[in-house]
């Protein structure tokens, strides 16, 4: 792929790390990764080292934590731009960006004086509980963070720490609002009891393949009332009239659902969808779906979340992905976390809590994060990134397409927008082949477990670039080297 070339040598980039441009890799399969087996490393001479071995990952690590997730591990101080650098030298361009959690590159320098402003000291050595007691100028930052990008039509938001504890809350402020509209204070006997109308029978709608978050009350939100998952074909803008016919049909069922639960007293209060569906395979849907959708919830007074934890902070080219289907009134809550380096959530007025406390945990996220998330915005701004990301996801994906009529009989399903793009591989064991030998190339990359229907049989692989890579606006390679656009 042309992204991934340097266009001065006209082939395919090295390592840019100054000692070593050779990476291990796993002797175990890409998820299970607790062995670890260094093959070769090569040396910037020309030379190799072989270096065979097999050791358990839990030998290296005290028995504290579960290490079966783990792939290997990073020296987050050597690391910049889009490269990663693990604990041996080697380095490696990273797709994954921490589970596309790395708005603008490991260690950039805005961020970075940030951290050193004596300032800001005070700020990063006390956690203050922000519900309760913020410091001086938390507010301000909210107004030049959170609320610049905010999504249109909002004019609250609530912070959280994490993704989970961001649609958790949201939900909750959606019961709230529904009991608060439909009838006077609950008793605190019914609910400590757990009983109606304490913990009323009210419902979230969800759709198959959606992924909210693990905790306990969201974990149900991908199985609960589940709509029939869309089938659509890819490219979108080839297959309009059968994606649309699919479409109808699940927008039909949705609706049905909607009143079917309502006639039985269990109320759906609201609708839950992400713009995207990124832990459930990269699944995209038409801009014209989700203005039907959020018509249905506006007929039927169901709230309407749209979880952007994944797709919010402009990898999809707008900072919103949910802006790409031009409404004026896109929806009544809006989730976000990773990329936004906080968590949290917009909301409209009628979402506010009712009473103190019904909203609330020590935190309420990090004014940390604030900090540094007010700086990201700055960068993004002043390098005009979400253009960037357009430009750089165009050439990603067309990459991606001569890669699948190359190789037909591995590779289906491109798709993507901005530089949140994704392919299908053929199957479990040649997907962890390919992350494996990209690993070994100096590239990361993520794969999501593929749909349980029958006929799913693809292995989605993502790529989340950040613009940085593409753009080079600044030193990207450990060694401090310029990189060429």
């Amino acid at each position: 792929m042309s992204l991934l070339k340097d266009k001065k040598r006209g082939g395919e980039e090295k390592c840019p790390h100054p000692k070593k441009s050779g990476l291990f890799s796993l002797t175990s399969s890409v998820h299970k990764s607790y062995h670890i087996g260094f093959v070769r490393r090569v040396m910037c001479n020309g030379t190799s080292e072989d270096s065979l071995f097999s050791v358990p990952l839990e030998h290296l690590c005290p028995p504290l934590q579960s290490v079966v997730q783990v792939n290997f591990f990073c020296d987050y101080e050597e690391s910049k731009g889009n490269y990663l650098v693990d604990v041996d030298g080697n380095c490696m361009l990273d797709v994954y960006t921490q589970i596309t959690s790395i708005p603008i590159g490991y260690n950039h320098p805005a961020l970075t004086k940030v951290m050193t402003d004596p300032k800001n000291m005070g700020t990063f050595v006390n956690r203050p509980a922000l519900g309760m007691m913020p410091p001086e100028q938390f507010f301000e930052k909210l107004v030049n963070g959170l609320m610049a990008v905010g999504p249109k039509g909002f004019s609250r938001v609530q912070t959280m720490a994490c993704g989970s504890c961001s649609n958790e809350n949201a939900n909750k402020a959606i019961f709230i609002w529904y009991r608060v509209r439909a009838g006077p204070w609950i008793s605190g006997v019914l609910l400590f009891f757990f009983q109606v109308p304490g913990c009323p029978d009210l419902t979230l709608l969800s759709f198959m393949g959606g992924f909210h978050g693990r905790t306990l009350g969201f974990l149900a939100t991908t199985h609960t009332m589940a709509i029939q998952k869309l089938d659509l074909r890819y490219p979108l803008d080839q297959f309009e009239r059968e994606n649309a016919q699919e479409e109808a049909c699940c927008l039909e069922e949705a609706e049905d659902l909607i009143v079917k639960w309502n006639q039985k007293g269990r109320h759906v209060v609201g609708v839950v969808i992400e713009p995207i569906q990124a832990e459930g395979g990269d699944n995209h849907a038409s801009f014209d779906f989700y203005r039907k959708l959020r018509g249905i919830t506006k007929k039927h007074g169901c709230a309407f979340l749209v979880n952007e934890v994944q797709t919010g902070g402009g990898s999809t080219g707008k900072f919103w992905a949910h802006k790409h289907w031009g409404l004026d009134d896109p929806a009544d809550i809006v989730s976000f976390s990773k990329k936004m380096l906080t968590g949290g959530y917009y909301q409209k007025d009628g979402f506010q809590p009712d009473k103190q406390f019904r909203i609330f945990n020590t935190w309420l996220g990090d004014h940390t994060k604030n900090l540094l998330l007010t700086e990201v915005i700055k960068v993004i701004k002043t390098e005009n990134l979400l253009d960037q990301s357009k430009r750089s996801g165009k050439v990603m994906l067309e990459g991606l397409y001569d890669l699948q009529d190359k190789y037909p009989h591995l590779l289906s399903r491109a798709r993507g927008i901005g530089t949140f793009c994704a392919i299908d591989v053929k199957d479990e064991d040649t997907c962890n082949n390919l992350i494996l030998k990209a690993r070994n190339k100096g590239k990361t990359l993520s794969m999501k477990k593929p749909r349980e229907e029958p006929g799913s049989e693809g292995w989605p692989v993502l790529f989340w670039l950040c613009w940085l890579e593409i753009k080079g606006i600044w030193p990207l390679r450990p060694d401090g080297s310029s990189r060429c656009s």
